[in-house]
């Protein structure tokens, strides 16, 4: 009894010994769960706190992206409100080639519904691996492009533009321009008013699942802002008239090119302006640049005897001429100058001034610049604006090319006096004649409507009067253009039909026809011009090959713009009255083709 006393409690402080108490397990478990809570509390506060803006940037790298928010560009209408160039939406398939990449047994499928080559495909995408951004196809239909979407292949993606159309086609094609895949002008009215028409762009933030879909607009970063609209002065009726009378002309004639320009006389609007060749500005790819230059702005020409109502301004500005006197001797149809034979295809004999314009005397001419100051006669071409651009704001226009006065030699001097030896453009010289439609008054021509450009007086209103009065008799019987009549309308104007430079001197069988006119001539409201470039069959008569497409573009044009006629029941019979003395030639008129271009043009 005694031992078994002794060995209990012994057995009882083994148990005790033998680990730690119900309270110091609770107390470790207690510190483990507190240190843990503490680290976690500590990562928690670093997280969010201490490295906030770095996880935050890296996960934003990760799924929020920036998109832009695509504007439409604006719309160009002409002066009537008929659209010239719109903007159309459409679809551009983007890749992230990793992830195609990843699905590679899908890319014969995807390059199907993109019409490419399945082995071409694959090989791009490998080589753009390192992008997340790789365009597949630019500017597809949105039916199309989201039949492409609609496979559902990893990484492929869709991104909304725009794409520029041109219902015109290739009528409208040189004055508009074109854009590039971008939608930014490359040339053309697009070119000169991109930042008008173009807009700009906004741009969201987004959060992009890992197949890079659009699962929430986070904020808007930049609000867009739409291209604003431009209304041309342009009028698109007449524009169809000129290309498709120009177009007849070309094909009829065999000719290398044309142009034609109309103004509006009282505000030098443009009204059309039609290049040929032309292009579709659809599908630029399948064009040439020579297709694509606007010829009337950009191409010179010497203007030949297109230049002598220029000559004429300054002759009655003078005070040493008028209208009937004095007689000019061209007696012969040769005047042997410093070694040169400038001469007429007729011999005229006697003529006033007006005569030397009726039947384009280049030895009447020629006589008439000889007798000016030189000094006013290069001020009187230099206000015309020959020599200059006429600051109408189109991309590449040209200014032509007039030496110095000073500098003219007599014979040069001569030359000049029936339109060689200088470069004009197109528009130059139809702005020429606008200045003297509108009673002597210059208009910066201009391609919008209602574009207040401030008029200039360049020569006197009675001048002006004198010259057209003049020009008139230019489509009466015996003169060089009686095709360029339009039916109860007085048609004032002037043909010109000049030889083309080449190396050495002029080549005697390449031409440039061109006519000159301003209707009504008692009350003017229109002024166009016609330039037939090189017509290699049949004639190359400026009064047989433009003076005919002048008379019917106008026709139309004038009954278009409900300008009332000025020659009801009058026809010419004997052309306009010139004085008493008429031509003041003994010679009776000469009824066939006048040809005004001198054949033995040498280089000045």
């Amino acid at each position: 009894m005694g031992a078994r006393k002794h060995t209990k409690p012994a057995a009882r402080g083994r148990r005790q010994a033998s680990g730690p108490s119900a309270r110091r397990r609770m107390l470790l478990v207690a510190g483990l769960l507190g240190l843990t809570a503490t680290g976690l509390v500590a990562r928690a506060f670093d997280l969010q706190v201490v490295r906030k803006q770095f996880y935050q940037r890296q996960g934003d790298a990760r799924f929020l992206r920036e998109m832009p928010i695509p504007v439409s560009r604006g719309t160009i209408f002409d002066r009537n409100g008929e659209p010239l160039a719109v903007s159309t939406p459409v679809t551009s398939i983007w890749a992230n080639p990793s992830e195609v990449l990843d699905n590679d047994q899908r890319i014969p499928e995807l390059a199907r519904a993109l019409g490419v080559n399945a082995d071409e495909l694959k090989s791009r995408l490998a080589q753009r691996s390192d992008r997340e951004f790789v365009y597949l196809r630019r500017q597809m239909s949105p039916e199309a492009a989201q039949a492409v979407l609609d496979l559902g292949i990893p990484g492929i993606n869709g991104q909304r533009e725009f794409k520029r159309f041109y219902p015109s086609g290739g009528v409208t094609a040189h004055v508009l321009g074109f854009t590039n895949i971008d939608d930014h002008g490359q040339e053309g009215l697009e070119l000169a008013y991109d930042d008008w028409l173009s807009g700009k762009p906004g741009a969201k933030r987004v959060i992009r699942d890992r197949m890079g879909h659009v699962v929430e607009d986070v904020e808007q970063v930049r609000a867009p802002k739409p291209g604003r609209n431009l209304t041309l002065s342009i009028d698109r009726r007449i524009q169809f008239l000129a290309y498709s009378e120009l177009k007849n002309t070309v094909d009829k004639f065999q000719a290398d090119s044309a142009s034609m320009v109309i103004l509006d006389v009282h505000t030098g609007e443009v009204l059309a302006m039609v290049n040929l060749p032309t292009y579709n500005p659809n599908a630029i790819g399948s064009s040439g640049a020579g297709q694509r230059r606007n010829r009337a702005m950009t191409d010179v020409l010497e203007p030949g005897s297109t230049i002598k109502p220029i000559l004429m301004a300054a002759a009655l500005s003078s005070g040493k001429f008028t209208p009937t006197s004095p007689i000019i001797d061209t007696t012969g149809g040769h005047w042997y100058f410093q070694g040169h034979d400038i001469h007429d295809t007729h011999n005229y004999g006697l003529l006033t001034p007006t005569g030397v314009i009726t039947k384009s005397s280049n030895v009447g001419a020629a006589h008439i610049a000889m007798q000016l100051d030189t000094a006013l006669m290069y001020d009187t071409y230099r206000a015309f604006g020959f020599g200059n651009s006429t600051n109408s704001g189109f991309p590449g226009e040209a200014s032509g090319y007039l030496r110095i006065g000073a500098d003219w030699r007599p014979l040069e001097k001569a030359i000049l006096g029936y339109g060689y030896g200088l470069n004009v453009t197109v528009l130059q010289l139809a702005n020429a004649y606008a200045t003297i439609a509108d009673n002597g008054l210059m208009h910066g021509p201009s391609f919008i409507k209602g574009a207040d450009t401030p008029a200039k007086q360049i020569i006197s209103p009675e001048v002006a009067h004198e010259l057209i009065a003049m020009m008139e008799t230019v489509t009466g019987p015996g003169s060089t253009a009686p095709q360029a009549r339009i039916a109860n309308y007085a048609v004032a104007g002037k043909t010109g039909t000049a030889h083309k430079a080449n190396v050495g001197g002029y080549d005697k069988h390449s031409y440039t026809a061109a006519f000159a006119g301003i209707v009504p001539a008692t009350n003017p409201r229109l002024v166009g011009v016609v330039v037939v470039d090189n017509p290699s069959k049949g004639s190359y008569y400026g009064g047989m090959v433009s003076a005919p497409v002048f008379s019917r573009v106008m026709s139309g044009a004038l009954r278009l713009l409900d300008v009332p006629p000025d020659n009801i029941g009058r026809w010419y019979v004997g052309g306009p009255l010139q004085g008493a003395g008429g031509l003041a030639g003994s010679k009776p008129p000469v009824e066939a083709p006048i040809d005004d271009a001198p054949i033995d043009e040498g280089t000045p």
